[in-house]
């Protein structure tokens, strides 16, 4: 029976919950995730996690954060002077906002603290700092990218 390696392209189905037994995301009835393994389509310890199963086998792999979104980093929290939020814009701790950078990428902060003259702002993945369980049910193997061999 084949076993998934680097370079094929599977369906699985999963559950992700944190460590506190939380659910974070899951495909239950959505459609099964596809991706190529190996080629950085998903989180380092998603891929290696995957390798060598059959099809129809299930099980749970632990990933540590350091092989899913990394450790939280202090210098990701922004602090942004209120003046540069809508004044009609009501904002709450907790909330999401979407930002862009100098060059126009676009990325994800959280609000996690409200000051006088300031909002505190989380720009750390929301994963980040956590380690992850993931439950598996390999769905299909549906093959090997096709090698290029140049003359």
């Amino acid at each position: 029976m084949a076993q998934v390696k680097s370079g094929d392209t599977i369906k699985v189905h999963y559950h992700g919950k944190l460590t506190s037994g939380e659910t974070f995301d899951s495909s239950a009835g959505r459609e099964p995730l596809e991706f190529e393994v190996g080629s950085g389509m998903v989180i380092k310890g998603f891929d290696e996690g995957v390798t060598g199963m059959t099809v129809g086998e299930k099980k749970t792999i632990n990933i540590p954060f350091n092989e899913a979104y990394g450790p939280r980093n202090p210098e990701m929290i922004i602090e942004m002077p209120k003046d540069r939020f809508p004044k009609d814009m009501e904002i709450a701790v907790g909330m999401p906002l979407g930002m862009s950078d100098q060059n126009g990428q676009q990325f994800q902060v959280t609000i996690v603290e409200i000051k006088e003259e300031a909002v505190m702002l989380d720009a750390n993945h929301p994963l980040a700092g956590q380690d992850l369980i993931f439950d598996l049910e390999l769905v299909e193997i549906a093959g090997a990218s096709p090698l290029i061999i140049m003359p």
